[in-house]
């Protein structure tokens, strides 16, 4: 009797079970296909969107993992596992890494909107948190640049991507501000004609948009000019030097007057 009993127990355990068991298999199966296909659409969707290959890598293992622990999690709730006690442990666990690397994790979130919109790339050169450089790496929690002075600065992203940044490549060409004065006696007229000419005469200097000479005020007996070339951001120091030491040697040589010296 013992004997019958058990096995008409096994019998109905099996009737019961093996359904669930079968529908499982074919859901685990189904949603790992699904899975791998999701992926391999994501991956695709960053390349076209021209993301870091790091940061693909990372993303992609990181949606595959979440969607397979889902999927595990159906798959032993369909079979007849509790899953709530589980589902907690991992919620308590999450909240405690997040706890834990709060700092981290900001500086990461930072760095996927940094690589996805990109505000700036590698080889712009920006202003951002009182620093400024060429950016020689965008890294997931990280940002280097290297300053004029060869100094190396490492800006965390999470605060970079919640900050002002001021992209000075962003449209190929930057604008020069250079201070000019010249005595009031001058005539001005010609020495605007002086200022333009040296500006057509260097290749550096960007014939779209076009330069602007601009008269400012006059204080002391001398008038203040403003200057306002365009030029490629690689050329800026350079084409300030050369602007600088061309536009001297043309007033020494047309005789205009230089702006009295204020005698102290």
């Amino acid at each position: 009797m013992d004997l019958d009993l058990y096995l008409r127990k096994i019998t109905d355990l099996l009737a019961e079970y093996t359904p669930r068991v079968i529908a499982a298999l074919l859901v685990l199966l189904i949603g790992l296909w699904l899975i791998k296909r999701i992926a391999v659409i994501a991956d695709k969707a960053m390349q076209r969107r021209e993301l870091d290959i790091s940061l693909r890598t990372f993303l992609k293992s990181l949606v595959s993992i979440g969607l397979k622990i889902t999927l595990i999690v159906t798959v032993a709730g369909m079979i007849g596992i509790g899953t709530a006690s589980f589902v907690t442990i991992l919620g308590a666990a999450g909240l405690a890494v997040g706890l834990a690397l709060q700092g981290s994790l900001s500086n990461f979130a930072g760095g996927v909107l940094i690589l996805i919109f990109k505000p700036y790339k590698v080889g712009d050169s920006i202003e951002a948190m009182g620093q400024s450089g060429e950016v020689k790496e965008i890294q997931i929690f990280n940002t280097i640049l290297l300053t004029g002075e060869h100094k190396t600065v490492i800006l965390p992203n999470g605060a970079l991507s919640n900050g002002t940044i001021v992209n000075s490549s962003r449209h190929g060409n930057i604008r020069l501000d250079i201070q000019l004065s010249v005595d009031v006696e001058n005539d001005l007229e010609k020495v605007k004609t002086i200022i333009t000419s040296v500006l057509s005469q260097n290749e550096k200097v960007l014939k779209q948009p076009e330069p602007a000479v601009l008269i400012g005020k006059t204080v002391d007996k001398a008038v203040h000019i403003n200057v306002k070339p365009f030029c490629l951001n690689a050329d800026q120091p350079a084409l300030t030097s050369e602007l600088y030491e061309a536009f001297k040697k043309r007033f020494e040589k047309e005789s205009i007057q230089p702006s009295p010296v204020k005698k102290l």
